[in-house]
């Protein structure tokens, strides 16, 4: 049950970034066509982008860890046999878990600052408020270490019964 809603959540999160990243391409179709052809570029720009970016990365990390997409590096592991694969496995998401956690704990009170103090980035024309991007760093990695602990149990199970690793929500 926890691992469908967690599924459900991460792929919508996904989907999310997905669209932001695509409408992304219009900021910055608009920004090189103002340059060029206006000699004005679109105020804000490298801001929004700058902010955005972190914003996607972080959007899809949870359905990166649970789709299989995360960096792993199977070539050694593949030689042991299937029980020891899943205790590699539990070693991995342990620590993925550490990773992330330590991640979301970090920018608990830069999310919180950013939020109080009204945090800007940029001058000028347009002013871009960055407690967007720090929330999302905080709940991307606290689903990125909650999607890793799913893994950890699973991979848990898999260990005790000698059976290969779960690598993504595939194989479910």
């Amino acid at each position: 049950m926890l691992t469908r809603i967690n599924d459900w959540v991460t792929k919508a999160l996904m989907v999310f970034a997905a669209i932001l990243a695509f409408m992304l391409c219009f900021l910055v179709v608009a920004d090189v066509g103002g340059r060029v052809i206006f000699n004005s570029p679109v105020k804000g720009t490298p801001e929004i982008i700058s902010l955005s970016i972190v914003i996607i990365c972080f959007l899809q990390s949870g359905y990166a860890i649970r789709s299989g997409g995360m960096l792993n590096v199977d070539s050694l592991a593949n030689k042991f046999s299937p029980r020891v694969q899943s205790w590699l496995a539990v070693f991995g998401a342990m620590a993925g878990i550490l990773f992330f956690g330590v991640v979301f704990y970090g920018t608990l009170d830069g999310a919180a600052h950013a939020w109080i103090s009204g945090e800007f980035e940029g001058e000028g024309a347009l002013r871009v408020p960055v407690w967007p991007a720090k929330f999302v760093i905080v709940l991307g990695s606290g689903l990125a270490a909650f999607s890793y602990l799913l893994l950890l149990l699973e991979n848990f199970r898999k260990a005790l019964n000698g059976e290969l690793p779960v690598q993504s929500s595939s194989q479910h």
